[in-house]
């Protein structure tokens, strides 16, 4: 009775190798020479031309690069975080901003296994940090989100949007919020840093749209 041979290609190398395993580890593990596998998978690639590429987009992201860049930004979150005790949150000063995005992508990278190991050790020294955002971080977030979207319907409308007296949903939306940042001040209770970004990127927010009769018009 005669030996059976291996099917070539054989099917569960190719499986493998389109689920993004390399040739060598394959070899490896089926105690083969890496030229046997590397073999049936020309054969296979010949049978299905778009093998390779199928292989290559499920190999797992490269590490991304310790960039100088992105070692001063390191430094400059470390000095913060020695600073102030906290994780930086968006919405707030430009700085500390910038600083909450480039950590949020960091979150991500380590997230699908992407992050490069030199950014991992030293973040890594900061507790918590790669723990998804928190309510008060979405909450900044948000806010900071709300105003820029206030600045563009003012910038596309010249007016301020209502809070009332119109049927416009995100008119409805932005005035109800701009109209709370008002209520916020004159309690007092708004945040300084808030507020200073208010009069920063919608100068005027305080007073809103003129009484009828006079010019509707903010600027």
């Amino acid at each position: 009775m005669s030996q059976t041979k291996r099917q070539a290609p054989d099917p569960e190398w190719v499986l493998m190798y389109r689920q993004g395993i390399p040739a060598a580890k394959i070899a490896a593990g089926a105690g083969v020479a890496g030229s046997v596998v590397r073999y049936q998978l020309t054969l296979a690639g010949k049978q299905d031309p778009g093998l390779r590429e199928e292989h290559r987009k499920a190999l797992p992201p490269a590490p991304t690069r310790l960039t100088a860049a992105g070692q001063r930004t390191l430094n400059d979150l470390l000095a913060f975080w020695d600073a102030e005790k906290r994780l930086p949150v968006a919405g707030r000063d430009a700085r500390e901003s910038k600083l909450a995005g480039w950590l949020a992508r960091r979150r991500k990278e380590a997230t699908v296994g992407s992050l490069s190991p030199a950014y991992a050790r030293v973040l890594d020294t900061i507790p918590g940090w790669r723990d998804q955002a928190t309510k008060h971080d979405a909450d900044e977030a948000r806010w900071a989100q709300r105003l820029d979207e206030v600045a563009a319907y003012l910038a596309a409308r010249r007016e301020w949007p209502l809070h009332n007296k119109t049927d416009d949903r995100e008119e409805r939306t932005l005035g109800i919020w701009l109209h709370t940042q008002r209520i916020t001040r004159r309690a007092g209770k708004l945040d300084e840093s808030k507020e200073a970004r208010l009069n920063d990127v919608i100068p005027g927010w305080q007073h809103g749209r003129p009484r009828r009769g006079a010019n509707s018009r903010t600027r």
